[in-house]
């Protein structure tokens, strides 16, 4: 008796026939539903910060387990349809990605307890005791009129005269930030949340570049100043700072000692100083307006000035580590949301700009996984 004829696996369209039984396959398949249910996962940070979670859970350095009920009560202590078990599936996701820990306690019933602690990614959330936290930074990125941009990313291809934020809410992301007060409040506390960690790395590694011969600083894009004011405590040799950035930021910054706010447009000038500093204003132009700024810092130091930007710069290989993923998804971010032609650059393109600009001399340093040390000197 013939055997009966085995159907062959499907073709895929390029006329290959595939087998889905293949390990490969069953992978493939499994990463790419991953990667289409990824939205999740800043979708549920978001929530989580929304919710105050993590100061929840931290509860004064604490951060005993704590179930998912536990946490409700803490958070809506008087929202009785509230529901614990919805936040537990918040939790449990997250945890997969390593913000919180999962712990589980055998109970009376079949099914476990599971209770949650913070991670060291987890306590980035925590509320510190000047009221900041990453919590702002995750909470700017997912306002409502930047998520408008995102299923408009791929005009970016198609037509990247503008980027996907202007498609989506008529003007650029810095005009739109100028004109509501809530996401310019939302801005500076998001800046300072990720700044002044950085600003203690920097500071706490020994890094000199603001020593020497440095008496006048000028922080281009500064924001509310906080990281000036964390330099000039670290580096009595600087007698003077200027807080520069637009005048409706500065107009909102407080009162620093040493340090005079001053509004303006880095496009057509930058006070002049011994040293410049910025940090993640390169990355959200084009190369030319990039040369333009450098230029304008170029004017406004002495010959032996130096500017100091900390920027995300690009490896050169593009590999699956955390690192590699954050800087290229940073850079999706600023092709979305800035620039459509700004972006994260490789240190050796910071560098051709810096020539472009007038910069004869160049060198990187790396203390943050994220943001490279760049000195362009004069």
């Amino acid at each position: 008796m013939p055997m009966p004829e085995v159907p062959l696996p499907p073709a895929n369209p390029a006329g290959v026939v595939v087998d889905e039984t293949a390990d490969s396959r069953n992978r493939a398949r499994l990463a790419i539903l991953e990667l289409a249910y990824m939205i999740s996962v800043p979708m549920s940070l978001n929530a989580v910060v929304r919710l105050n979670v993590a100061d929840a859970i931290w509860s004064a350095g604490a951060n005993a387990p704590l179930s998912a009920s536990e946490i409700v009560s803490r958070i809506l202590p008087h929202s009785p349809s509230s529901d614990a078990d919805n936040l537990q599936r918040i939790l449990r996701m997250l945890a997969s990605y390593g913000v919180f820990e999962e712990h589980l306690y055998s109970s009376s019933s079949s099914v476990a307890e599971r209770r949650y602690s913070l991670t060291e990614i987890g306590k980035t959330l925590v509320t510190d005791a000047d009221g900041l936290s990453y919590g702002a930074y995750v909470l700017q990125h997912h306002q409502e009129a930047l998520v408008r941009a995102w299923p408009l990313v791929h005009t970016a291809v198609v037509d990247p005269a503008t980027e996907p934020f202007e498609k989506a809410n008529g003007e650029p992301a810095y005009v739109y930030y100028g004109k509501d007060e809530g996401m310019n409040e939302l801005m500076q506390k998001a800046m300072a949340g990720v700044s002044v960690p950085f600003m203690r790395a920097v500071l706490g590694s020994g890094y000199d570049g603001f020593g020497g011969g440095v008496e006048k600083l000028v922080d281009v894009g500064g924001s509310a100043g906080d990281c000036l004011k964390m330099i000039l405590q670290k580096f009595e040799n600087i007698k003077e700072g200027i807080n520069f950035d637009l005048p409706e930021v500065v107009a909102k910054a407080p009162h620093i000692p040493g340090v005079t706010h001053v509004g303006g447009d880095m496009f057509k000038s930058i006070p002049s100083a011994d040293a410049i500093f910025m940090k993640w204003v390169l990355t959200t132009w084009t190369d030319d307006e990039c040369v333009l700024i450098m230029k304008n810092c170029h004017k406004a130091l002495p010959t032996g000035g130096k500017l100091i930007a900390c920027e995300p710069a690009l490896p050169e290989n593009s590999d699956e580590s955390h690192r590699t993923r954050a800087l290229l998804s940073g850079d999706i971010f600023v092709m979305t949301i800035y620039r459509a032609k700004g972006k994260h650059r490789t240190e050796e393109e910071y560098w051709q700009l810096g020539v472009s600009a007038g910069f004869p001399h160049f060198r990187a340093l790396h203390i943050d996984y994220f943001y490279s040390v760049l000195e362009f000197i004069k």
